[in-house]
């Protein structure tokens, strides 16, 4: 079927090109019509045709290395899906299903290369559009991305927070309990042997001094610590809020799933009890 350039106008690919470019354009592309649960393109069709919504629903999926479905666009009107492949000359990495009655205009390359023939600035505004595809495309792998927290906090974390967890940690320890023990009983019995001629005798102020300089270094050491690992304790629960939130969008996809069939299961009985009916 024929393409109406107006409808092209609605297009976000085609939006900046103007009238002249436009006409051409749409007498190239053509006008296509799926049925509901129509495959359009499966991963590893040739990349020939990419698509361009016009009305309906496409859902747009892969398939990640758990072998879980992936869908990784709703095109809405206007809006474009296998034009990458299109233009790369390489098989589609996606597969293209019409969730209800769809209309679509098909683009091939050879409908572009006329389009950038004629009219050659075309082509900076359809780089413009598929960049920002693009920019979607990373945004989408960041979020499907798992994330290590311990990674995540180690490679975030500044040299005065490493400081400080190893200054806490180790004050924490009972290496530095018992060692730190054995110092003061030491220090204590060396001194009242020396009386007079010690260079603390009792009742110790330098000894006094010191462990009063060290507690008021240490207690923000312990504080900063402390904070981390409150900052520590919020990512994790992010992350595992990341990662319940996308087990429940696989868990209604299964659900989404079962009920399909669960549906043709009872096309299918109600088409058998009708054929069997006359016997």
């Amino acid at each position: 079927m024929a393409c109406n350039p107006e409808v092209l106008k609605h297009v976000p690919l085609f939006a900046l090109l103007d009238e002249d470019e436009t006409a051409v354009l749409a007498g190239q592309v053509e006008v296509k019509k799926f049925a509901p649960r129509q495959r359009i393109y499966k991963i590893g069709d040739p990349g020939e045709r990419a698509y361009v919504m016009v009305s309906g629903m496409v859902r747009v999926s892969t398939v990640d290395q758990d072998h879980q479905e992936v869908v990784v666009d709703e095109p809405a009107h206007g809006e474009f899906f296998g034009f990458a492949s299109m233009l790369e000359g390489t098989p589609h990495q996606t597969n293209a299903v019409a969730m209800e009655e769809t209309v679509c205009l098909e683009v091939d390359r050879h409908d572009i290369a006329t389009l950038l023939q004629r009219k050659p600035l075309a082509g900076m505004d359809m780089l413009t559009v598929l960049g920002r595809q693009f920019h979607a495309s990373q945004q989408l792998v960041r979020l499907r991305a798992m994330r290590n927290a311990n990674e995540v906090i180690e490679r975030e974390a500044t040299f005065g927070e490493r400081i400080a967890d190893i200054v806490a940690g180790f004050g924490g320890s009972w290496t530095f309990i018992i060692s730190f023990l054995v110092s003061l009983v030491a220090y204590t019995i060396v001194q009242v042997l020396l009386g007079p001629r010690g260079w603390d005798p009792y009742p110790f102020i330098l000894l006094n001094l010191i462990l009063s300089m060290l507690a008021a270094i240490q207690a923000p050491v312990i504080m900063m610590s402390q904070n981390r690992q409150d900052t520590k304790d919020r990512l994790r629960g992010e992350l595992d809020f990341d990662v319940n939130r996308r087990a429940e969008v696989e868990i209604q996809g299964l659900a989404r799933k079962l009920n399909h069939l669960t549906d043709k299961l009872g096309d299918v009985e109600d088409l058998l009890r009708s054929n069997l009916a006359p016997l």
